[in-house]
């Protein structure tokens, strides 16, 4: 995933879980922050 994408998905997990008007969706919340987790990983060289 590239600096965008990742940026995207961060923006994507923010609105979700501070946009009161959104309703909550813990099956997109949990898989953003499952890709975010394993991109920060692979950054750190830990994968």
């Amino acid at each position: 995933m590239n600096d965008q994408e990742y940026n995207a998905k961060l923006d994507e997990l923010d609105h979700l879980l501070n946009d009161l008007d959104v309703p909550m969706e813990p099956a997109r919340v949990w898989e953003l922050l499952a890709e975010v987790s394993h991109h920060d990983l692979q950054q750190a060289g830990h994968i």
